[in-house]
This record gives C-alpha cells, sequence and structure tokens, in this order.
C-alpha cells in the first residue's frame, strides 16, 4: 500500500473542514495546520481585523503565501479557508501539494452552521442566504475541478466523514487492494 500524502480539505464555509481536519490528523497521526489560523497566529490578528485593514486582496495575498508554505510540509492535513480555490494559484499549489478533499455541504446546511458565527467577514453584509447561494455558485465548479474526492458532509457526524475519507483515499491510492463495495 503506497504512503498517504498530504491529505488537503476544501470547501465552503460551514463544511467542518477545521473540525474533520483535526479528527482526520489524529486519526492518521499527523499534524494538522488551519491555513486561516495559520495566517492569524503569524498576524497576531483576527480574519475580520485583517479584512478591515488589508481588504479581501490582503486577505488573499496572505492566504496564497500560507498555502505554498503549507503544501511543502510532508504527510501533514491542512484545512483551507473557504476562498483558498478562487486564485489559481492556490488551486495549482494545493493540486501539486497532496490530495485534495471537497467537503462538499448545502447552503442550507451552511446557513445552519454559521447562523451565530461573527467572525466570518464575507457574511457580515447584507442577505447571508444570497450571499452563500452566489459563492457557492461561482466556487462549486473550482472546488470540483480542483478536488480529487468529493465528500458529502451533510447531515453526517464528523467522525463518519472521517471514516469514509481514509477508506476513500486509501481505495484512491491502492484501488486493488481494496473491495469495491466497501
Amino acid at each position: 500500500m503506497q504512503e498517504v500524502p498530504n491529505l488537503i480539505l476544501i470547501g465552503p464555509m460551514g463544511a467542518g473542514k477545521s473540525t474533520i481536519g483535526r479528527l482526520l490528523a489524529a486519526e492518521l497521526s499527523r499534524p494538522f495546520y488551519d491555513s486561516d489560523h495559520e495566517i492569524q497566529s503569524r498576524c497576531g490578528a483576527d480574519i475580520p481585523w485583517i479584512f478591515d485593514v488589508e481588504g479581501e486582496s490582503g486577505f488573499r495575498d496572505r492566504e496564497s503565501a500560507m498555502i505554498s508554505e503549507l503544501v511543502d510540509y510532508d504527510k501533514v492535513v491542512i484545512a483551507t479557508g473557504g476562498g483558498a480555490v478562487l486564485r489559481e494559484e492556490n488551486r495549482q499549489r494545493i493540486r501539486e501539494g497532496g490530495t485534495v478533499i471537497y467537503l462538499f455541504t448545502t447552503v442550507e446546511q451552511q446557513l445552519k452552521r454559521t447562523a451565530k458565527d461573527r467572525n466570518r467577514p464575507l457574511l457580515q453584509r447584507g442577505d447571508r442566504e444570497q450571499l452563500l447561494r452566489d459563492m457557492f455558485a461561482l466556487r462549486d465548479p473550482l472546488y470540483r475541478a480542483t478536488a480529487d474526492l468529493v465528500i458529502r458532509t451533510d447531515r453526517r457526524g464528523p467522525r463518519s466523514v472521517v471514516n469514509d475519507i481514509v477508506r476513500r483515499v486509501h481505495r484512491l491510492l491502492d484501488p486493488l487492494t481494496c473491495k469495491a463495495s466497501s
């Protein structure tokens, strides 16, 4: 069986990238990195503040630099920010950096999971549902074009999603040793 490469989680806000990423890293005994948390840690400021001071473009520059650094690590699990796929350079670095897993969730599920969250600058203006629908329309094709696997997270517990990811990554790496029905 081949060694599992870096696993890189992409998907919209509220898909569970951070929660699932931490559990997946623990399951595989690997370090976990969340690109948004790494940016905040290095800047000493939270993402809403970075958006206020530097604008979305400034934040995206920081995000691109962080992704380039993280994908060069070895045998890690990485959760990216929801907008990381907006730049072609990020999509390319993510694809080169390991096995890419798109954690798919519906807009309805995103609304439930982000309802009380005030730490997401893009959702602090206007109609949240319409904003999420617009982001989904733009980003879903980018997530799909970047991903090696698409895993649905709606109405599933994080542990179930992690087990599904592990099984499907092993099948992707060594399809001859895995049963098609597993």
